[in-house]
């Protein structure tokens, strides 16, 4: 059976993608979004290319920049940044641990739900 809600503890899901060896974790998957956590250590390289769906992004912890195409806006805890899809973005100057929670809307593969 299909539950019609899901219930999540930000502390288990940081603690299961710090456990991981990736910097992504998908937690939620519908029809019409998907929802995971992305962590970028300082320095890091943020390897994106742009997406088949729209993207929003929520700064849980941690201070950088994100550029789209040749526009950089700096971006901290409380930051929340829309990325049309299509658009190149990547994370850039990561001057503190990037925690981010990601929303696609529609999954960039809806297919798999």
């Amino acid at each position: 059976m299909t539950a019609f809600f899901q219930v999540f503890q930000l502390e288990d899901l940081e603690r299961k993608v710090s456990e991981s060896d990736q910097p992504y974790l998908e937690f939620l998957r519908r029809r019409g979004m998907s929802v995971g956590l992305y962590r970028l250590p300082v320095g890091a390289e943020d390897r994106q290319h742009p997406h088949a769906a729209d993207e929003m992004y929520l700064v849980l912890r941690g201070r950088g920049t994100l550029r789209v195409r040749d526009h950089d806006v700096a971006v901290g805890p409380g930051s929340v940044v829309s990325v049309d899809h299509g658009e190149d973005h990547r994370f850039v100057d990561i001057r503190e641990d990037l925690h981010l929670m990601v929303v696609f809307a529609p999954p960039e593969f809806p297919d798999q739900e």
